[in-house]
């Protein structure tokens, strides 16, 4: 990536902190200030040591879940299923980062056999989060009380639970809450962020044979496509957007597959970038206006044997895709995205899936078998820069698939009941 283009997002992403209230280190919500697993710090290590960098702490007894973390304000968020007395029940976690205190935890709902999958959503003094029974919960960040919740089923219209639960991260846009119950009858809402109160829910037509009429495992962002302010959105059903007012506008169903839709698609001006596995694969959208409305058109199709992210997710940096290839694997792979060239794949370090960060230059990939690595994220060739496994502990067990994230000049890797904080801060 040239100097010019990295200058570049060094500013967008600064203008987004400025505007939002944000500090450098702060990464609110799932996949950072701007949802797209772009952390813009530099002054990180270029190549990893041999055991990789320093472990400075870690924390115990989050119990089951593949919730990654949100940081706000000195404070750490996350989710965990935990047994308090007789009971086991789901929770969001508020930790103080100085001494790695709990602070609070608040009960969100029901537990589920291997934990959440929400990353919680912290704004203006409040904690938002979706638990896997539907649950969507306003949480005050400095008591950790209860302000109101909402059922993705019972109250918003939901068609059904997928098989491995409701996975969303809430979107805070403004004064509103965006959640995906899924299916025809509400494919997307809208609530209002203060009381939970319904602002709208949009009915979706059919797009097409392939998936199921209900939510995927995957999160709302914002589009400004063709001047259109939009939600964009993978659910069951393929990648659909919807206006602001809650007007459904297009939907793709070709990537759609029948198990299960996970990955969040890349978001770029008139674009959407997608792929999804079990077999299926990718393809570039270019929106366009079609009368009053919006429609896609897809400018490629990448077949399962060139690209298909299972769930450890791609991103975007400069003109290039960066993520994982093949079903259940995560085969670092670089995609040209205007002409959907593979530029570079490489056999993965580590062992199955495989989740995908990029901050200053590199990517930071973590496998299901607790392996982490550092890939030059470059289109030139597969540079791999250092590797180190996970420590062994009693409750790091099971598939480590909660996603990395950098803030501070630490690297922050959960496994399970542990998470562990790395410093990757260069000398």
């Amino acid at each position: 990536m040239s100097r010019a283009v990295k200058s570049i997002m060094v500013l967008g992403t600064l203008c987004v902190i400025l505007e939002s209230g944000l500090s450098a280190a702060d990464w609110p919500q799932w996949r950072g200030p701007n949802r797209d697993a772009v952390c813009m710090e530099t002054g990180l290590l270029k190549q990893w040591p041999e055991g990789g960098p320093k472990l400075l702490w870690e924390i115990s007894g989050l119990g089951p879940g593949y919730s990654t973390v949100a940081i706000k304000d000195g404070r750490l968020y996350t989710m965990g299923d935990r047994q308090v007395g007789g009971e086991k029940a789901q929770y969001v976690y508020a930790y103080d980062l100085g001494t790695r205190q709990e602070l609070w935890a608040a009960k969100v709902g029901r537990p589920h056999d291997d934990g959440p999958r929400c990353t919680p959503t912290i704004d203006d003094g409040f904690v938002y989060a979706i638990g896997t029974s539907g649950d969507v919960a306003c949480i005050a960040a400095d008591s950790g009380k209860v302000v109101w919740t909402k059922n993705l089923l019972s109250d918003l219209g939901g068609s059904s639970n997928p098989q491995w639960r409701f996975s969303e991260s809430p979107l805070i846009d403004g004064e509103r809450l965006l959640c995906t119950p899924g299916g025809q009858k509400a494919v997307l809402a809208a609530l209002n962020k203060k009381t939970g109160d319904v602002i709208w829910a949009c009915s979706m037509p059919s797009i097409g044979p392939n998936g199921k009429d209900e939510a995927g495992y995957s999160s709302v962002q914002i589009s400004h496509a063709v001047g259109v302010k939009q939600y964009v959105q993978l659910t069951n059903k393929g990648v659909v957007g919807v206006s602001d007012d809650g007007k459904f506008l297009w939907g793709y169903n070709r990537v759609a597959n029948r198990v299960a839709n996970i990955p969040m698609p890349v978001i770029d001006g008139d674009h959407v970038f997608t792929s999804t596995a079990y077999q299926t694969g990718s393809a570039l959208l270019k929106l366009a206006r079609d009368g009053a409305g919006v429609k896609a058109e897809e400018v490629y199709w990448l077949d399962r044997g060139q690209f298909q992210n299972h769930h450890g997710g791609f991103l975007k940096v400069g003109d290039h895709i960066y993520g994982g290839h093949n079903h259940n694997k995560g085969e670092p792979t670089c995609i040209e995205m205007k002409t959907g060239k593979v530029l570079w794949h490489a056999d993965q370090p580590g062992r199955g899936s495989g989740c995908v960060l990029y901050a200053d230059g590199c990517l930071y990939f973590l496998y299901e078998n607790g392996v982490a690595a550092l890939v030059e994220a470059t289109p030139e060739k597969y540079n791999l820069k250092g590797t180190f496994k996970l420590p062994e502990r009693p409750g790091a067990k099971g598939t480590a698939w909660a996603h990395p994230v950098v803030c501070d000049g630490k690297l922050y890797l959960r496994w399970a009941d542990v998470l562990f904080c790395y410093d990757v801060k260069a000398p």
